[in-house]
This record gives C-alpha cells, structure tokens and sequence, in this order.
C-alpha cells in the first residue's frame, strides 16, 4: 500500500498530478486542493489511497489526511467507487462535508455531478453513525446556523442571486474553500 508520496510535482495532467519521486513519475489523481498545493511548488507531500483493481493499479492523493480518512469512509458506502468519492472529498472541505452528513443535508451531495437523490441519501446514512455527532451549532428555530458554516452561507448566497443548488455548488468547487464565504460568491461570480 502506497499511503505517501512526497517529491517534485512534474505535470499537471487531465489525469491527475504527476509527482517525481526519486526519479519515478506517480500519476495520482488528486484533489483540487492537493494540486493547488503543488502548484509551483518545488515539493509536495501528499496522502495516498491506492486502489488495486483486476486491469489497473490508481494512486488518489490528498493534501490533508483528513480528506483520504473521509474519502476512505465513502468508499465504505454502497454504490460509492474512488472517481465518485474523489469528486465528493474535491468539492468542499472535509469538516465541511462530515457537517453536511450530521445534518443530513442530501441536497450537498445531490448537487455533485453522478450522485442521486438515493445515493446522496444512502451516503447520509450510512456515514452518519460512522463519523459520529459533530459538534454542529443550532439555532433556537432548530435550524442550521448558517453563520457557522462558510459553505452554506455562499452556497445560499448563490442561490439566492438566481444559481439553481447545483450550480451553486459546482461554482464553489472550482474556488478556494479557504476563502471567507463573501469572497467565494466573489470567485464563483467571476468565473461564471
């Protein structure tokens, strides 16, 4: 099992991130987050996931281990294979989305190209007991504090100025999850 790789980033491929590890060229999927890190930069260090199927052999990398541990949990999940769970763990930090799953929020998941109504409702619960109550703020209504929750809040931004939920969320996935949610609306209406 391949869980690590650190080396020079050589290309950046339709096919994922090229990482030279001691003279060897790694072909790793990899998460925008993990690209953006090895962009320009002279070393990388990634997490690793490698999946081992009858004709192939894939490396999944990942900035932080807390994306490969949740990336790992949705493969865990019926129906889920690594390119589903790899465009999942890409679209929203992994604290991020472990919140969207206590909270049940399906809607986070249906919005990702290749995920349903079932499948994003499967992955809430089957996820849910796995990952454990959160510590997650609630309003006095019950309700989510959106406050909290930088994506919400920018995901809600967008829908609110016209995007349909699926589109708001595949805005937000091609812009920086660090950024305060003011500014990703900024990014994502840039881009748009």
């Amino acid at each position: 099992m391949i869980a690590r790789l650190r080396g020079k980033p050589v290309a950046n491929t339709p096919d994922g991130l090229v990482v030279d590890v001691g003279g060897i060229g790694y072909l790793v999927a990899a998460t925008p987050s993990a690209i953006r890190a090895a962009d320009g930069a002279a070393e990388v260090a990634l997490h690793t996931y490698l999946h081992v199927r009858e004709d192939a052999l894939q490396l999944y990398g990942f900035v932080e281990a807390a994306e490969r541990e949740l990336f790992l949990q949705l493969l865990s999940v019926n129906g889920i294979g690594p390119k589903v769970a790899l465009a999942i763990v890409s679209g929203s930090p992994a604290a991020d989305l472990r919140r969207a799953i206590v909270l049940g929020d399906t809607a986070r998941f249906q919005a990702i190209p290749g995920i349903g109504k079932k499948t994003a409702e499967r992955i809430v619960l089957e996820l849910k007991e796995k990952i454990g109550e959160a510590p997650v703020p609630i309003t006095s209504a019950g309700g989510r504090e959106s406050g909290s929750q930088p994506h919400l809040v920018a995901r809600d931004a967008l829908v609110e100025l016209g995007y349909s939920l699926g589109e708001a969320e595949l805005a937000l996935a091609r812009v920086d999850p660090e950024l305060p949610p003011e500014e990703r609306v900024r990014e994502a209406l840039k881009a748009a």
